[in-house]
């Protein structure tokens, strides 16, 4: 593999890789040997092991296969679209080296990977949703895990993960400009962002959860009963639920029990059951 791919082609498809399993690790020891979450967990323990179908071995091997099915097309896309035949070569590639850029350039690529990594995503989650034997056959296998944890967030369908997940990164990638060693930074940012949305865990004092309306709360309701109609934005903002009429609002209450639950609310207000 090295002959074939350098240090920053091997940062932009490896690095999302370590930080999703070191960041959802994170989450689980936290979990498992410490109280510390527990008042802030969405879902009961009792929750993950009776409503969720898949197993945590088969979310192991789903999240492994997916991510061995993008690293390939992401090693792939860097090569067609020309970075990185030395450290210093850029004349193939749409951007100079990310740090002889300015920053607020560097920031204005990020923000439009983010705008079109989102609307991508937004667009063909309806659509997985909205037709019935591509929900059936590719994405029901990421809701088989109804009670969201952290390293469920890429378990799905491979086919549902390069349509949704893979090609719309390719998508933000090539249409920001951005060199490989920010596309690197902006997909690991992606990534926890990700993560964080699935962990099961609204705790108020998480950055994350603090500066996207697109939280594991906003989440949570689109993994309830009936939840598939509503808030199919990921992973930063919710302006197209919002325009097209998907957004489903919800309160934060106390679960008995400990913990939170999530009570999400239609258009009228009413509360779902």
């Amino acid at each position: 593999m090295a002959a074939f791919v350098n240090g920053e082609e091997l940062a932009v498809t490896l690095a999302p890789v370590a930080v999703y399993w070191v960041y959802a690790g994170m989450y689980e020891l936290l979990l498992a040997r410490t109280t510390v979450l527990d008042r802030y967990r969405l879902h009961s323990r009792r929750d993950e092991e009776t409503k969720n179908i898949a197993s945590r071995k088969d979310v192991v091997r789903g999240v492994l296969l997916q991510q061995a099915i993008q690293v390939a097309i992401s090693v792939a896309v860097l090569k067609l679209e020309g970075h990185g035949a030395t450290a210093n070569d850029t004349d193939g590639g749409l951007a100079p080296p990310a740090d002889e850029e300015p920053l607020l350039v560097v920031a204005a690529r990020f923000g439009v990977a983010m705008l079109v990594l989102d609307a991508w995503q937004y667009f063909m989650h309806r659509l997985m949703h909205s037709v019935p034997c591509m929900y059936r056959r590719f994405h029901s296998w990421h809701h088989r895990v109804a009670a969201p944890y952290a390293y469920a967030a890429q378990y799905g369908h491979p086919v549902d993960g390069v349509l949704t997940e893979t090609l719309s990164g390719a998508a933000a990638y090539l249409a920001s400009g951005m060199h490989p060693r920010a596309a690197a930074a902006f997909f690991v940012f992606a990534t926890v962002k990700g993560v964080d949305d699935h962990c099961g865990v609204a705790a108020p004092w998480n950055p994350l959860h603090a500066a996207f309306r697109n939280n594991a709360a906003y989440h949570d309701v689109h993994h309830q009963r009936g939840g598939g109609r509503r808030n199919f934005s990921q992973p930063f903002f919710v302006v197209w639920d919002r325009l097209l009429g998907t957004h489903a609002p919800y309160d934060l209450r106390q679960r008995h029990g400990g913990g939170l639950e999530v009570k999400a609310f239609d258009k009228d207000r009413q509360m779902h059951q």
